[in-house]
């Protein structure tokens, strides 16, 4: 188990995270998430021990990760541009963390053969997508305790996106955590388990998707008369309005709002499906980002 606790982190004046908590379970793929500059890819980089946090904890089964090798031989962190020397090849990279993890060479095999690559050309020379897919191959075959990702889809295309989620439903399986600090959160919501949302310098929310999502209801609404934001008998997380047709976002007791709504008497009330990435954009636009 992974916790932070009262995480606070700044590169000179500038405040990155504040007082951040969250807990990742053991087994869990958690969806790291946030706009520009939210601090995703700081916070993965203090999971992984490669930053040290200005104070607070972060524990991995109790024990500080900081300069501590016996928890961080557990640990693979791919960033989002990895890093590796000029006439490195694939088969290179690959013999390379075979001195630290239990490195499968199947499991290797196999990613490359889907992933059409081919083991023994200068890592270079690969395009984007290509180097996104040759480490994502590599970090399942290391098969780590904890791996952490940073825009872990970013570059891939549809078929290499639904090999790699395959790919860590099986290490999940395995027994490993997977931490994934993503934009892609439609990709996200198919395979975490858990989230956080980083917004402000900290924690604004986490937990289990399914259960932050059964706490909000989007409703479509059509009134003969004209009914504005204050009209409403309860409060909005979102209010839009077209003529007389509105959509309202509703954090909260469903069954609740929609006795408030019939009270009002509306011709037409829709209730509309929620998912990861419609909470998301309500959740950060009640600061007022999205307006």
């Amino acid at each position: 188990m992974i916790e932070v606790k009262g995480l606070y982190k700044s590169y000179g004046k500038t405040e990155v995270l504040c007082d951040a908590n969250l807990r990742v379970g053991d087994g869990d793929v958690f969806g790291l998430v946030g706009i520009n500059g939210a601090g995703k890819s700081t916070l993965l980089r203090l999971l992984s021990g490669v930053l040290r946090a200005d104070s607070g904890q972060i524990l991995f089964d109790g024990e500080d990760v900081y300069e501590n090798e016996k928890v961080k031989k557990d640990i693979f962190f791919l960033p989002d541009d990895p890093y590796y020397t000029v006439n490195l090849t694939g088969n290179g990279q690959a013999a390379f963390y075979k001195n630290f993890y239990p490195f499968d060479g199947e499991v290797f095999k196999r990613f490359m053969e889907t992933f059409r690559l081919n083991p023994d050309k200068p890592i270079r020379n690969f395009s984007k997508g290509m180097k996104r897919q040759l480490f994502i191959s590599l970090a399942l075959a290391c098969k780590p305790k904890y791996l952490f990702l940073d825009e872990a889809f970013d570059g891939l295309d549809p078929l290499a996106r639904l090999e790699f989620k395959r790919g860590l439903i099986d290490l999940q399986e395995q027994g490993s955590s997977v931490v994934i600090a993503s934009h892609s959160l439609r990709e996200l919501e198919d395979i975490c388990d858990s989230f956080a949302l980083l917004d402000g310098h900290s924690v604004k929310a986490y937990g289990k998707i399914e259960g932050e999502l059964s706490k909000l209801s989007k409703f479509q609404l059509v009134f003969e008369r004209n009914v504005e934001r204050e009209d409403l008998p309860f409060e909005c997380l979102h209010f839009e309005k077209t003529g007389r047709v509105i959509r309202v976002v509703v954090r909260g007791d469903a069954e609740k709002t929609r006795e408030l709504i019939a009270s009002m008497d509306p011709l037409i009330v829709d209730e509309i499906p929620m998912d990861f990435e419609d909470m998301f954009l309500y959740e950060v636009g009640e600061r007022g980002y999205l307006k």
